[in-house]
């Protein structure tokens, strides 16, 4: 069962459900097509660090309420008043919104429908998983409007698809449809139309049934080893190994599998009844 709260300005909400320990990152600026203001990127620090201290919370995904748009990037309006000066002032507080999905320490998965421009795919691109419909279309934008991408996307992206194709889709600054996007990459899982958030749903539900130590151990081995030598790489996954080895869970996983039951991961107290404010 879902409960919900609001961030600031009521533009990013969090639904959790107790049951599953899945959370929902929900982008609720429709208005704007969830472009990323100064309040926007606000609201999605405060989230993200509240989610980032829920312990029970196993399995985020980022989903969008607008029907047409999963995020188009940056406010380009709110862009346009700002003097060089005001421009220097907000960058630190739009990068923290894009760090604060990156470094979320539970797997994240992006449920991406319609446009994913600029910023918006940056935000998918710092979750683990893309989960999209048919419908989606993915660029980073960017050169064209005489900027680069600055939420992560000259970084993220050749972790996907390979330095050479990334180098062509941001000096192209062209979009990607979903089939293509799957096709190298870009998209994980490509599902029929209208069902990228109930998919990305049912799939964080089956990685939140396992154990919460184990995810978060492994997706930091996996965050922090990319791109180091094999031996330093060995060295990260040695130290996720140890934090799990002698857990709780590692016991209860281990009597689990032998008595032929699910696993009661004993690593996180219950789960308190959801509040609404």
């Amino acid at each position: 069962m879902f409960g919900e709260s609001g961030g600031s300005g009521g533009v990013v909400r969090v639904r959790k459900d107790g049951d599953t320990h899945v959370a929902e990152l929900v982008l609720d600026r429709p208005r704007a097509m969830n472009a990323v203001s100064t309040a926007f990127a606000d609201a999605l620090v405060e989230a993200c660090a509240a989610l980032a201290a829920d312990e029970d919370v196993r399995a985020t995904v980022l989903t969008s309420t607008h029907e047409r748009a999963f995020c188009v990037g940056a406010d380009l309006k709110e862009r346009n008043s700002l003097s060089d000066a005001a421009l220097a002032e907000q960058r630190p507080r739009t990068r923290a919104a894009y760090a604060g999905v990156l470094e979320l320490p539970m797997p994240a998965i992006a449920a991406v429908h319609g446009y994913a421009l600029g910023g918006g795919l940056e935000l998918a691109l710092s979750c683990d998983l893309i989960v999209a419909d048919p419908t989606a279309v993915l660029g980073l934008p960017e050169v064209s409007v005489g900027v680069v991408p600055g939420g992560g996307g000259t970084q993220l992206l050749p972790r996907r698809v390979g330095a050479a194709r990334a180098a062509e889709l941001i000096f192209s600054a062209r979009r990607v449809e979903a089939a293509e996007a799957r096709d190298i990459g870009l998209v994980d899982q490509l599902t029929a139309e209208g069902e990228a958030r109930t998919e990305a749903l049912a799939l964080a539900a089956r990685i939140a049934a396992n154990s919460p130590v184990g995810l978060r151990a492994a997706k930091r081995a996996l965050r922090t080893g990319w791109g180091t030598d094999l031996r330093s790489g060995m060295e990260i996954e040695e130290a996720a190994w140890r934090t799990v080895a002698f857990s709780a869970d590692r016991a209860e996983g281990v009597a689990a599998f032998n008595e032929k039951r699910k696993p009661v991961w004993p690593s996180l107290p219950p789960v308190a009844p959801p509040t609404t404010p």
